[in-house]
């Protein structure tokens, strides 16, 4: 029991003597002892202060992403959860009972029981298995879209230059050649003067954009950027038995493709960031999303990206929606954003190389003070356990505590790819984002006024009409203008013309329900 422990392992174990509810992540590792009594265990209203899962490969931080996502659900609140290899899938399938299961069960006093979890699988713009989703090229927004292109800074600022134009024009970006479309347009003679009073648009920053773009569609992931638009607000559903629908996002596929995915999940967190209301300290968070491989997310991204990850990461715990960092050391993670995160699973690290040396100090330096020897202790941790520290129900740090973790009570790897796809299928979503759609959108209009502007000018050059000889200095942008394109737009779009559309963070813009 926690009583007969060490004087200091005793005051550990008390700091995780919690009275509300909680998580339980498994049991105090003392002295190389493992005391089953000895709870250790994170509060569900501190589930929304954020959270960092760390550790060399092959350490357990799937596993302990899996652990804690079930018992979220358990406690009805939905997970958003990043498959990037494909073994997470078995989240929807009871466990196997084997003699590993059992014994770990009986290290930690834990009464394991076989359970599956209700699940929807998604699949990014229906790339591999899963409900496709998609998001606008308009939704996107300028500072998510250049990390995918992989833009520099200016070329960034030239793109949201771009988007403004097209925001306050009321062309709607659906799609990839809707963006090349308007980029083609604000530089070609004609449309140069729409940006003359803000800089304007550069041949060269155009050119590279618009290679960008088909470097982009030529990796076959195009089909991310369109419609109907995935809404996020499915993330927050509870199945009919009160459990937290578990979503995983399926990207075997695309895993080659950091920037992409890595970027999509915080596109989903701004959105939803934009739609949720302020709810303050809550008994227990309405969304908790784990961003596997976080490191992704912060390779080569420019200061505006790193801001708008940091101000996010900041306020949106505010509406209820808790993020964890899954990635190899905290070094991965900017100190900005870091800070942020209140709840800590370190899994082991190895210190094979002098710079191996040097994340292992730099991680130690992040803990609060504690009577483990954290270096030794985080180089002899064993799969599945794992030095813990998170907030107390008070909201202040619980001690350092060297943990054994829990078993998942459900199947620890992925289901057949069978039933995968049948569990798609079945999905009442199914039907609402199976197919894509392409609307009407600024390619389409672009595309016809240009040619409605073509053949006007074709008509005005006839010989039998020699007063349209007269307009012939007029640039094909004024005649584009005056030929009501944007009067058209306003008819087609409604509220959205004439006025910019509203962006939030990372230059998202705002749904409008």
């Amino acid at each position: 029991m926690a009583e007969r422990l060490p004087q200091p392992a005793q005051e550990i174990a008390s700091g995780y003597a919690l009275t509300g509810a909680a998580l339980d992540l498994g049991a105090l590792l003392w002295d190389g002892q493992c005391h089953p009594d000895a709870k250790i265990r994170i509060p569900l209203s501190m589930l929304n202060r954020h959270g960092l899962v760390a550790g060399a490969t092959g350490t357990g931080k799937t596993k302990t992403l899996q652990l804690i996502a079930e018992q979220l659900s358990t406690n009805g609140v939905p997970v958003f959860l990043a498959d990037i290899k494909g073994d997470v899938s078995g989240i929807s399938a009871p466990g196997r009972a084997n003699e590993k299961v059992q014994e770990r069960a009986g290290q930690v006093g834990q009464e394991w029981e076989a359970k599956g979890f209700p699940c929807e699988f998604y699949g990014l713009g229906g790339i591999g298995p899963g409900i496709p989703v998609r998001a606008t090229v308009t939704s996107f927004g300028p500072v998510l879209l250049s990390k995918v292109l992989q833009l520099n800074q200016t070329q960034e600022q030239s793109l949201g230059l771009i988007f403004h134009y097209a925001d306050s024009k009321g062309l709607e970006l659906v799609d990839l050649k809707d963006l090349r479309a308007v980029v083609a347009f604000l530089v070609s003679d004609t449309g140069k003067a729409e940006l003359k009073n803000v800089g304007g648009l550069s041949t060269a920053t155009a050119g590279v954009i618009l290679r960008s773009i088909t470097a982009f569609e030529q990796q076959g992931v195009s089909g991310f950027f369109g419609e109907p638009e995935f809404d996020t607000a499915e993330l927050l559903r509870t199945a009919p038995d009160g459990r937290g629908l578990v979503s995983v996002l399926e990207l075997p596929a695309v895993q080659d493709k950091p920037q992409l995915f890595s970027t999509f999940l915080m596109w989903l967190l701004a959105d939803l960031f934009g739609d949720l209301p302020e709810v303050g300290d809550v008994e227990k968070p309405k969304l908790v999303f784990f961003f596997d491989e976080a490191h992704l997310l912060f390779n080569g991204a420019s200061k505006a990206f790193l801001d708008s990850i940091t101000q996010t990461v900041r306020l949106i715990r505010s509406k209820g929606v808790g993020g964890f960092f899954v990635t190899q050391t905290p070094k991965d993670v900017p100190s900005d954003v870091l800070a942020q995160l209140g709840n800590r699973v370190q899994h082991a690290l190895r210190a094979f190389t002098p710079d191996d040396a040097k994340a292992l100090k730099a991680t130690v330096k992040t803990f609060p003070n504690s009577p483990y020897d954290l270096e030794e202790v985080l180089t002899g941790l064993g799969t599945g356990e794992a030095v813990i520290t998170v907030l107390s129900d008070t909201g202040a740090p619980t001690p350092v505590a060297a943990t054994r973790l829990r078993a998942p009570q459900s199947l620890m790897g992925p289901i057949d790819a069978a039933e995968l796809e049948a569990a798609v299928k079945a999905s009442e979503l199914h039907g609402r984002y199976a197919e894509a759609v392409d609307r009407e959108s600024a390619y389409e209009k672009l595309t016809a006024e240009a040619a409605a502007a073509s053949e006007a000018a074709a008509r005005e050059a006839e010989p039998a009409r020699p007063a349209g000889a007269a307009r012939k200095d007029e640039s094909l942008a004024e005649q584009v203008m005056g030929s009501g394109i944007f009067k058209s737009l306003a008819r087609s779009i409604g509220t959205q013309v004439g006025r910019e559309i509203s962006r939030s963070l990372f230059g998202t813009a705002r749904r409008r329900r």
